[in-house]
């Protein structure tokens, strides 16, 4: 009996499993590559931002990407997530439409972090049929604050 038991739960466990590696169909998800069928697709106008030099002093900087939606179907941003937490993207929440502009705002905070040079990486992803992943950068130099003089 527990023989059986056993053998019934391992072959339900299986099952499980198999079904959740099905990919699952949703209304959101357009970036198929069949023919004539719609498609999402995204093209930045740069991929990398420098900032330059800039001060201990006045350590936030601030930069937007811009890219429009080159493709047939409303492309949706699913997240925009930097490689660390003193750099902060915020990006178009709504679906764009074929044609039209978005852009992902990305605020670097060095207030407290090392001076000298830095280079972070933004990861964005969305429902584009080529490239539904895309890595920006941010670069600069924040150098130290001038001492005031008494």
């Amino acid at each position: 009996m527990k023989k059986i038991l056993l053998s019934s739960l391992l072959l339900a466990a299986m099952a499980m499993s198999l079904q959740a590696l099905e990919p699952q169909k949703t209304s959101v998800n357009v970036s198929t590559h069949q023919s004539g069928e719609k498609v999402a697709e995204i093209k930045f106008d740069t991929l990398t931002h420098d900032f330059g030099s800039f001060s201990e002093a006045d350590p936030v900087v601030s930069c937007e990407f811009g890219f429009t939606n080159v493709g047939t179907a409303p492309l949706v941003i699913h997240q925009a997530i930097s490689s660390c937490g003193c750099t902060v993207p915020d990006y178009t929440k709504s679906p764009i439409k074929p044609g039209e502009r978005g852009a992902i705002k990305v605020t670097y905070n060095g207030k407290g972090k090392f001076q000298g040079p830095f280079r972070k990486v933004i990861t964005v992803r969305s429902n584009a049929a080529e490239n539904s992943k895309v890595n920006l950068f941010i670069q600069g130099t924040m150098t130290p604050a001038e001492e005031k003089k008494n």
